[in-house]
């Protein structure tokens, strides 16, 4: 959906390397065409600029909501897998590994369906997804085809989360948008754990049952989701995003955004972040259980604060950090998130960690749309699809590595040791992002 407008007043008188183009009425059909002139510019869709616009913006929404809902169950429902399957900690954490096999899957096939089936293709397939994968969790099979099934879940979301953010931050006010499709990713990550540890302690109900519920959703997902996205085909998606021209197969434009910069160091800080956000909301409960001695209701109220503030950061710094720029409006957030995490390791107490804790939440839960934001600024348009693919892929996978990491390193150290290793990849992560600002800014878009 772009559209073309010419020299605006403001650009008046033109330099002296700019074509001048006039209005002539004695112009005949032939002598027109519907060709935009060089100095023409695509002007960004809004998301409320049409009724079909709006039904495609919410239909984004609803999926964050199931991906966030789904990421956020596996603290509720680890402990009842490992009695449910007679398998220790270890093994049953293979749930937040598996994940990451789906998430490279889509970040190497993410441009190819795009390209060959369009936008619906993405709609169709991710869904589809996440219905089959919740459908058969609910049915509580073997533990092998578990693992399996979250394989498909992180394959799945990927798809979503390549396609979504790279539409979403190609519209006029990207930021402030994107803010709202992870804060819905942040809404469903906040209130499943409640939902599903009362069904589960209060209603009586079995671990799997929760799936039910997530089953329909995908089920909403995929009928929302295809009729808001249907006219998107494959061919209209080449049409807006022409592929350069030259040799490498269908595959080429994924190793054309591998070679930029920009590409890797957003792949790399997301690995971190995803890695750091996952880590606290699946040891918060435990860390302030064992070491700030609060009892279980308390502990899980502190994980819900952190989720809170992920979607209250959202929704509340998408509208703040474009007036400060995206990329120091992370630093600036990554800085905060540092002094907060200071105060939560350092006083001992279980009130001061827990609101620490939330406003770790609040100034990090923008940060993932920011990412995506300077990503399309600073990659060609026709690489959007494949770059911002990659990265969320390794968002996902640190999400996925970390606590596994976390998990094994605490049953060896205690888990006393979750704040010195944040602390330390909150550090890292600063320090990747400053590559940013030492790229000198002819260089920022250009292959390494």
């Amino acid at each position: 959906m772009s559209r073309s407008e010419s020299l605006s007043p403001s650009s008046w008188p033109p330099t002296p390397d700019e074509p001048v183009y006039q209005y002539t009425p004695e112009a005949t059909p032939s002598e027109t065409d519907e060709t935009p002139p060089l100095h023409a510019v695509n002007v960004a869709p809004r998301w409320n600029e049409s009724k079909t616009t709006i039904w495609k913006v919410t239909a984004t929404f609803w999926c964050a909501f199931v991906m966030g809902s789904n990421d956020a169950a596996y603290g509720a429902i680890i402990p009842y897998l490992e009695v449910y399957y007679k398998k220790n900690y270890t093994v049953v954490s293979l749930v937040f590994l598996s994940p990451f096999v789906g998430y490279t899957v889509s970040a190497i096939l993410s441009n190819l369906i795009h390209q060959t089936l369009g936008r619906r293709g993405i709609t169709i397939i991710a869904p589809t997804c996440h219905v089959i994968a919740f459908a058969v969790i609910s049915a509580h099979p073997p533990f092998p085809v578990l693992v399996i099934m979250y394989i498909l879940v992180g394959l799945g979301s990927g798809f979503h989360n390549a396609a979504w953010n790279v539409w979403i931050g190609n519209m006029a006010n990207s930021h402030e948008v994107l803010g709202f499709f992870h804060g819905f990713y942040g809404v469903g990550a906040t209130i499943s754990p409640l939902v599903a540890t009362s069904l589960i302690i209060k209603a009586g109900w079995e671990w799997y049952s929760y799936y039910y519920l997530m089953t329909g959703a995908a089920v909403i997902a995929l009928v929302y989701s295809t009729s808001a996205f249907w006219a998107e085909t494959g061919s209209k998606y080449q049409e807006e995003n022409p592929s350069f021209p030259g040799r490498g197969g269908v595959f080429a434009q994924t190793r054309l955004a591998l070679t930029y910069k920009v590409t890797w160091i957003c792949a790399v800080f997301l690995f971190l972040y995803g890695g750091i956000e996952v880590a606290i909301g699946g040891w918060i409960v435990v860390f302030m259980t064992n070491v700030r001695h609060g009892d279980p209701f308390e502990s899980g109220m502190a994980e819900t604060g952190f989720w809170l503030g992920i979607t209250v950061g959202r929704f509340v710094l998408g509208f703040v950090s474009p007036r400060i720029g995206e990329k120091l409006s992370i630093a600036i957030y990554i800085l905060l998130a540092i002094a907060l995490e200071l105060i939560f390791w350092l006083v001992p107490e279980f009130i001061v960690s827990a609101v620490a804790v939330a406003f770790v939440g609040f100034f990090m839960g923008t940060i993932f749309p920011g990412v995506v934001i300077v990503a399309t600024r600073l990659l060609p348009k026709n690489l959007h699809v494949a770059a911002i693919g990659f990265a969320a892929a390794f968002s996902m996978g640190g999400g996925a590595v970390f606590p596994f990491m976390i998990g094994a390193i605490a049953q060896a150290k205690g888990v006393m040791v979750l704040q010195p290793i944040l602390l330390a990849m909150l550090a890292v992560s600063l320090g990747i992002w400053a590559m940013m600002f030492r790229l000198p800014q002819h260089e920022v878009s250009h292959q390494v």
